[in-house]
């Protein structure tokens, strides 16, 4: 092949089957001998990690509300590049975002427009039948600038059930490229924060041989590919900096407690000459000594709450990196650096204490969406003032609010304030996720 190509998959709500449907894809195409990427539509951590896991080749997020638009064209260009093929996954419903303007709300739908590739929607059709053909008939019409190129059945009960579905997206000149079953086997584990992280299977390549299979047998591959669009967005010479590097030599906590954090703000940090210093708070290992900053990803503390609270030379050392140089903390990192955690089941754990703040996971409550920031000082993320976008996704809530100066100022995507985050010294922190500067 010459030239990538490239195609979205979306569907009509959250549930219905993409991210299954997008794994079965690369995987089978990979099998094929193609160089398959892929791309995820909004904040997401979990899924691209899948995507990299079957593609073997790293996946990135295309977000319209949180990215400025020539970022937004610079991680796509190059996602494109090298491959025969991008295949990106949507978020929640096809025009579901927030509130914005028009191309700027993080639905999937921009992405479709902005960059003219065809939508194929996974229909989940578990308990209709020819009702969904009004489905796809309302999609079609809903934007001018969004084209439906296809169809993919899910959770089919039946060959009779197929039949009656198919004919009745056919009346409509949509093709059906196919029909998965109801099979509860191809279903990937969850839990609270969404699918089982790709790292955690013991065996994943046998999870990606069987959706490679279930694909072949049940998808028409060659008329999927046959519906991608050519795809050659602008060039751009490099990634811009989302962010700006926090230093030249950044610790960055990385294990199966922190692993949240976005791949085109590292990569934009190392094609800026930074240097990316890895280590693990849960085999208790501190911040090397030759960093000049520290950043502490989101991830799963709260699984890991007794292994950290022992983990005496991260938390000492953390404590001594943080007397003469920044440390900062996102979500689960945030966490971390509060007095205490409180696990499910109700027990408090001791953390870094490098904050005031206290957080509990007793009680869930989940807190999600799009976030302004505007930070209050200088900090890892930028300059006082600096005006940042990302998100918030967790269940964890504040114990123990502590009495910290405000590490910035925070509001949701309809503009309300929340949480704020706290700094103290050189550590600051906050339960907002970064994704980029925007002024």
């Amino acid at each position: 092949m010459t030239g990538a190509r490239s195609l979205i998959i979306a569907a009509p709500q959250s549930g219905a089957g993409k991210t299954t449907v997008t794994l079965g894809l690369l995987a089978a195409f990979k099998r094929r001998g193609l160089a398959v990427r892929a791309a995820k539509a909004g904040p997401d951590y979990i899924d691209p990690a899948f995507h990299t896991a079957v593609a073997g080749l790293p996946s990135v997020n295309l977000d319209s509300w949180a990215m400025p638009g020539g970022l937004l064209d610079a991680l796509a260009a190059d996602a494109a590049q090298g491959a025969d093929l991008l295949v990106i996954e949507g978020v929640m419903g096809l025009f579901d975002g927030a509130p914005g303007a028009a191309g700027r709300s993080g639905a999937t739908a921009d992405l479709a427009a902005r960059f003219a590739l065809p939508v194929v929607l996974v229909l989940d059709v578990a308990r209709q039948a020819q009702s969904a053909a009004a489905v796809v008939r309302g999609f079609m019409g809903h934007d001018a600038a969004v084209r439906v190129g296809g169809v993919i059945l899910n959770r089919v009960g039946s060959e009779r059930h197929r039949v009656f579905v198919t004919g009745a997206i056919a009346a409509l000149g949509v093709p059906v490229f196919g029909a998965l079953p109801r099979e509860t086997t191809l279903a990937l584990p969850e839990r609270h924060l969404g699918l089982v992280q790709a790292s955690e299977h013991p065996d994943f390549s046998a999870i990606a041989e069987r959706l490679a299979a279930t694909a072949e047998r049940h998808l028409d591959l060659d008329a999927i590919m046959a519906c991608a669009a050519p795809f050659a967005p602008a060039i751009h010479a490099e990634i811009r900096a989302a962010l700006p590097p926090p230093g030249q030599r950044i610790a960055l906590a990385h294990d199966r407690a922190f692993s949240f954090i976005y791949p085109h703000l590292t990569e934009a940090w190392r094609r800026s000459g930074a240097e990316i210093l890895p280590f693990s708070p849960l085999a208790d290992e501190p911040p090397p000594e030759r960093a000049d900053c520290c950043w502490l990803p989101g991830g799963y503390p709260e699984l890991h709450a007794a292994t950290l609270a022992a983990a005496d030379k991260f938390s000492s050392g953390l404590r001594r990196f943080a007397q003469t140089r920044p440390v900062h903390g996102e979500c689960g990192g945030y966490m971390v650096l509060g007095q205490g955690l409180e696990d499910a089941a109700g027990q408090r754990h001791a953390m870094t204490g490098l904050l005031g703040h206290a957080t509990s996971f007793a009680a869930r409550k989940l807190h999600l969406g799009y976030r302004t920031a505007r930070l209050l000082s200088d900090s890892l993320l930028g300059p006082a003032g600096a005006i940042l976008r990302g998100h918030e996704f967790h269940y964890a809530a504040l114990a123990v609010a502590g009495e910290d100066e405000p590490f910035a100022e925070v509001a949701d995507g309809e503009g309300r304030p929340v949480e704020a985050g706290g700094r103290r010294g050189r550590v600051t922190g906050a339960f907002f996720h970064a994704i980029a500067a925007v002024a």
